[in-house]
Parts: C-alpha cells; structure tokens; sequence
C-alpha cells in the first residue's frame, strides 16, 4: 500500500552520522553508523519498509528554554515572550535516515514543580532523554541530576541515551562559558549523557543536536531489533509498534493541571 504521508523534508534526511559536539563528552566517537545499520538499509527492498518512531522527552528546570530549544527546530523560530508550559506538549518530526522514514516524539515536559506529577506520566518508553540547562545558571545544572532521576524512574537505563544540553549560549561570556563547560562534561561524564551547548535564539547547535539524537536512536533501535529477532532485512526490524500508532494519532497536545 501506498504511504500516504508526504515526502520527508529536503533538510530532514540523514546520509551520514552527524558528528559530535565535544570528543570528551561524546556518546560515540566513531566516524560513522555501525555496519550491521548501514548492510540492513542498504539492503532494503524498496518500498518494504515500515514507519519508526523514537520517543524523546525533554525534561529540565523552568524558564531553561526547553521549548524554545524544541521550537528553533521544529519551526525555525524564536519567541523570547512564550509562555511557559503546561503540563506537557508534543511534537513530531520526521527524518529519512539512511533510506529509511524514521520519526522523533519530542515531548516538551513542565519545568514547574505544580506540573510534576502530569509530565512524569508521560516519561515512560523514551528511547533518548534530553536534560536541560541554562549555560547561565548553575544551579539548573545542579537540578539536572534531579530530572534524571525523575526520569529513569519509568524507563530502562540501559536502553536510553542521554543528552545534557546547555542553552542560551549566546549569553554567557567566555570564561562563564569555559566553567560552566567544564562542569558540564564533567557531569556528562558521570552520567553517561552527550554534551552539548546551544543557542535556541541564534540557532547555534540546534539542528546538529537534534540530527544526532535522530541518528543514534535510529541506530540504537535498528542494532536492539537485529539483536533480537536475528533478522537482516530493514523492512522486516523497522515498524510501527501498535502504542506508537495510538500516539501518532495524538497531534499537539496540552495536559491540564493535576
């Protein structure tokens, strides 16, 4: 049957794993995707391929620009005035990695202590989680481990990758900027979590950052199925689940307060 979604956006398809924001807080420093991923694509029968889809929460302290960080990508755009978010919001993106149409959820989670018990409900089944800072405070780098936590608690550890992202790099001066880094990768480090630093309101790292987490869960769930069902054909791993079909039928979505 004939897919009836559109094409995937010119500037949305992946023919190389994007590289890394910093070698010392990377969570792979290879130059390219693993070779089972690249044999099982480029072994595809054409149009024997399913729709795949990755859960990505992002989670993080109020005001630290997670919405903005979401929307500079999704949208290309910038409101320094936007109100902060209820609950939870979601959005979808979709990419072609290696061939194959592949989608990120990106659930843009309440930073808000009232907002807690809604956002943690839809914690569970992220296949990448993104923890949030501002690059101008330290404290929200502190609470970053908080989030963490919070996070795992409905979810694998050994099945999510981490990212820990700075904003608002376009306001810190060069030598808050190197101590908060410092720190920064050292809590990577710790964590097991990619660093990066970005600027939502220039767009500095916004579209590597989200290439990179599209690319390495893809990767991750492509080499998790080989794993598990000792297939080789990319039309017979790459599918939608049928929870991943309950939410795709969820379009932006706001929760209301507990």
């Amino acid at each position: 049957m004939k897919s009836m979604l559109p094409p995937v956006r010119k500037d949305r398809i992946i023919t190389q794993l994007p590289g890394c924001f910093s070698p010392d807080a990377a969570l792979h420093t290879k130059d390219g995707f693993h070779w089972q991923v690249k044999a099982a694509c480029q072994g595809q029968k054409k149009g024997a391929v399913g729709f795949n889809v990755a859960k990505v929460i992002v989670v993080g302290d109020v005001a630290v620009g997670k919405t903005c960080l979401i929307s500079r990508f999704c949208k290309d755009s910038f409101d320094k005035n936007y109100k902060a978010t209820i609950g939870v919001d979601f959005e979808m993106e979709r990419f072609e990695v290696l061939g194959v149409p592949f989608s990120l959820q990106l659930w843009d989670t309440a930073g808000q202590e009232r907002f807690k018990c809604i956002a943690s409900t839809y914690y569970r089944g992220a296949q990448a989680i993104i923890l949030v800072f501002d690059l101008s405070s330290v404290g929200s780098l502190d609470n970053a481990r908080q989030w963490l936590e919070d996070a795992m608690k409905e979810n694998d550890p050994s099945s999510v990758l981490l990212f820990l992202v700075g904003t608002k790099k376009d306001l810190s001066s060069t030598e808050h900027l190197a101590n908060m880094e410092q720190e920064a990768i050292r809590l990577s480090e710790e964590i097991r979590a990619e660093y990066w630093a970005v600027s939502a309101k220039s767009g500095e790292g916004i579209r590597d950052l989200f290439f990179r987490v599209a690319s390495l869960t893809f990767e991750a769930n492509v080499l998790a199925e080989l794993e598990k069902s000792g297939c080789r054909r990319v039309g017979d791993i790459i599918r939608l689940t049928e929870n991943s079909k309950e939410e795709e039928k969820t379009t932006k979505r706001k929760a209301n307060c507990c």
